[in-house]
């Protein structure tokens, strides 16, 4: 069961979900929105430069986390066989990427008013730009190599290899000296951010998780189309 799908059954949820998904993403947004520009207080350092925040942050998070699925799903390729997760992987790279150019423009204009240049290359930028870099390595595999059998493990092992970088990206502020301050949010210890300004960031996340969710299922949409156009009851 798990070696092949059948794309109708699955277009069938799929095509009906973009939107409904686009209502709650509207929604959350505008209520994201009204809470970073207007509810929020202004940082008593950053001023109103701080807003950047609740985009800057939201997208650097998302953009790990879909690259992370991504490589748990291709380690799951070699394991179970599954070419449906090398197609909901393909799917969720797009967006994933954005996220990731949108953190590193973001982050550049927030580091200029508050580091005084927009662009250094300390550890948490760095690692963030390779990760952009491994985005764009594994949407350009998809469209070089022709070969289905072949495009697959190279876009896994691209993905597999990627994952080494997500820890960077996340402890860089713990394991170096850099211009990024520690950590405010954390799971698993006292966060240090105060709700007045967590509350909307997490809306915020919450509007891009959905925008991620839409962009992935239009995409995942077309793949299935794509399947669907070639005759082919299955994967």
């Amino acid at each position: 069961m798990l070696k092949s799908f059948e794309p109708n059954q699955i277009f069938l949820i799929t095509s009906r979900a973009p939107k409904y998904v686009l209502f709650l993403f509207i929604i959350v947004l505008s209520i994201g929105l009204i809470e970073a520009l207007i509810l929020s207080p202004e940082d008593y350092k950053q001023s109103h430069s701080v807003r950047i925040m609740y985009v800057h942050v939201p997208s650097a998070w998302i953009s790990l986390g879909i690259f992370s699925i991504i490589s748990f799903l291709s380690l799951s390729i070699f394991v179970f066989k599954n070419k449906n997760f090398s197609l909901i992987s393909k799917s969720l790279a797009p967006s994933g990427f954005v996220f990731s150019i949108i953190a590193l423009v973001t982050g550049a204009i927030w580091g200029k008013p508050t580091w005084g240049t927009w662009w250094a290359w300390d550890a948490r930028i760095t690692s963030m730009l390779i990760l952009a870099l491994f985005y764009s390595i594994y949407l350009l595999s998809w469209r070089i190599f022709e070969n289905k059998e072949q495009v697959i493990k190279i876009t896994s092992i691209i993905a597999i290899l990627g994952f080494i970088n997500v820890p960077i990206v996340k402890f860089s502020v713990d394991w170096w000296s850099t211009l990024h301050q520690a950590s405010s949010v954390n799971i698993l210890s006292k966060t240090s951010i105060h709700p007045t300004m967590l509350i909307p960031l997490a809306i915020m996340t919450a509007a891009f998780a959905l925008f991620s969710l839409l962009i992935f299922l239009m995409k995942y949409n077309t793949e299935l189309i794509k399947i669907k156009n070639k005759g082919l009851d299955r994967l």
